[in-house]
Order: C-alpha cells, then structure tokens, then sequence
C-alpha cells in the first residue's frame, strides 16, 4: 500500500495491528494502543517499568505486525557512541576508509535498558531522534523513513544507571507503562507458552514500511477543532504555574498531546480528536515533561499525582461539531 488511505482504513489496519501484537502480548490493550499511537504519530516511544512484563516483546511485535526492519541495541555502560551509529573502518584492500553502519540505521530501534548507558551514548540517539540523520566525524547520514525509537527503562534500579535528562525525555513523543498483569492474563501467558511448545513467538505481518508512511499520512489529515487545540495549550499552561511544580511542560508538550490524541482518535475509530482522547494521552504526554519540587517528594506528590489535578481542574471544552454530528455528549 503506497496510496494514502482514508482514516477508516488506517482505523482497520490499526485494530488489526493491535489484534496481531496481542498474540503476544496479553492484557495491555490501553498501553498498545498509546505506543501504536505514538507511533502513527511519527514519534518515540519510552516504555518505563519493571522487568519482565512484555516492554521488548511489544517492540519486536509491533516490528513484526508493522511489516518493518527492527534491529535491538543493548544498553551497557561500557557502550559507545559508535556502537549505535556505525564507524568509518580502514579496507586493507582498497586502502580506503568505509563506513560500517550501526544498529542506529534500521527501521525500528529498540532501545533496552537506556538509562544503563552514560549520557555521552544516550545523547548520540539525540540527532537521530530529532533529525532522521546522524553525522559520523564530519559525514551527515540520512536515515530512511520510518525511523522511530523504542526504549525501555527500569523505573526503580538506581545502581549502575544514568536517569535521562530531561532534555532527552523531552525527545519521547510519550512514555508509557505496562503494569503487572492480572491473574487470568497472567494465565493466559503461561497456557501460550505451554501450546506453543517454544520460547520464540512471530505475529503475522498486517502491512509493510510504505504503507506503514502512508499510515502516517492519512493521519495529519484528522480534524481538530480549534477549541480541542485550545484545550491542550492550557493543559500545558497549567503545568508551568503549578505549584507543586519547578518545571513544567513547554509548547513540546501541548504539541505532544496534539499529535498523541490526534492518532489516538484514529485507533478509536474516529476522523476527529475530542477531549476524551486528549485526557487518554496526557499523563503519557506530560508526566515526563513535568518536574516535582524535590521537597514534595516525601509526601508522595508524583507527577502522575499532579497531572490527574490538573486534569481535574481545567474547564473541558464543550463538543464539537464532529462530536455533535455523531451524537457525542461529553464527559
């Protein structure tokens, strides 16, 4: 698929996706659906929990259903910068130097365990976050299309880790949990286990790499009434006045939960963003992007804590016309 396709198709293909990533991954339909999101959005996406509960299973499926390269990137302290983008290696037989490309030049990167690399090697994936490129000792590279970066990171294990500065966090279109599972999906991962008789698990591929673009296409084309916009930029602004805040969110964040909603609404099954779907990304969009005063740590305030505030307290704009015409109502 080349052509752009309407929203409908790309909300099909999406279910399906997401129908396909579920082989694998049980019980975590709400946190797929903001990693696909994140996605179809052209961003990156950091996967913070625990270990062991699915996150690069997740990415290697989402590779596999998306019908794209996926190429995985340990994360060590003794790690290098070049490790990730490749290094210009002397041909004893031509005599000439050749650039040797890194995990860095693929399709979809996963990134395991980012904070147990020092920040020189974490800054490295900075450009190609950012700019589709990396430079290599003068040399500009363009990575194809898409690229989109996957990292996972243990959220309690302090020892022998490096936390992200908050100016690479600000990279990560979103981050999201996945969160233990239940008792019955718990069970469901082991019954699978026991039928498939192995560890390894595929899920079929739904569409390709330029599908996968026009995807993204069709999704700039989603309507967003301009009091949903609106709505988003005072989100963000309540961050940056709160005061259990020393940091909050700058125009990244309010365009985080643009974009975040906009291809959340599109996995829903809509042409068009409402408030809901601005509130079903936003501790996902923000939560990151916002810094607790370190004295109100030790009465659990949290991030978390302070996003569900501010979304408690700032007006939701009343329905648009999409909403109207489809017979939505509101909170």
């Amino acid at each position: 698929m080349s052509d752009t396709p309407t929203l409908r198709e790309v909300a099909d293909l999406s279910a399906q996706i997401l129908s396909a990533v579920e082989r694998a991954v049980v019980g975590k339909r709400e946190s797929l659906e903001l990693v696909l999101a994140g996605l179809l959005s052209g961003g990156h996406v950091l996967m913070e929990d625990f270990p062991g509960l699915g996150k690069t299973l997740a990415a290697r499926s989402f590779a596999q259903a998306l019908g794209i390269d996926f190429a995985r990137a340990q994360f060590t302290p003794d790690l290098l910068p070049s490790d990730l983008t490749g290094a210009f290696i002397y041909d004893q037989r031509t005599h000439e130097f050749v650039f040797r490309r890194g995990p860095l030049f693929t399709q979809l990167l996963l990134a395991d365990e980012i904070n147990r690399t020092p920040p020189k090697t974490q800054a490295a994936l900075l450009e190609a976050m950012q700019e589709g490129q990396i430079t290599v000792e003068g040399e500009t590279f363009t990575l194809d299309r898409p690229f989109h970066v996957l990292a996972t990171a243990n959220p309690v294990e302090y020892e022998g880790t490096y936390p992200l500065p908050e100016a690479q966090l600000d990279r990560f279109l979103l981050r999201v949990s996945f969160g233990y599972p239940g008792a019955a999906d718990e069970w469901e991962v082991l019954r699978r286990r026991i039928d498939r008789r192995q560890e390894a698990q595929t899920v079929p591929a739904i569409t390709d790499a330029p599908g996968f673009v026009a995807m993204q296409r069709a999704v700039e084309t989603v309507t967003v009434d301009e009091s949903v916009g609106r709505y988003c930029v005072r989100l963000a602004a309540a961050t940056r006045s709160h005061a259990s805040l020393v940091l909050g969110a700058s125009p990244r964040g309010s365009l985080a939960l643009m974009l975040a909603s906009r291809a959340y609404a599109v996995v829903r099954g809509r042409d068009y963003v409402t408030p809901e779907d601005v509130k079903a990304v936003a501790h996902a969009a923000l939560d990151h992007r916002v810094t607790v005063r370190p004295e109100l740590w030790i009465n659990d305030v949290t991030a978390e804590s302070v996003i569900s505030a501010i979304l408690s307290s700032v007006p939701t704009p009343s329905p648009t016309e999409g909403e109207r015409r489809t017979g939505y109502e509101g909170p």
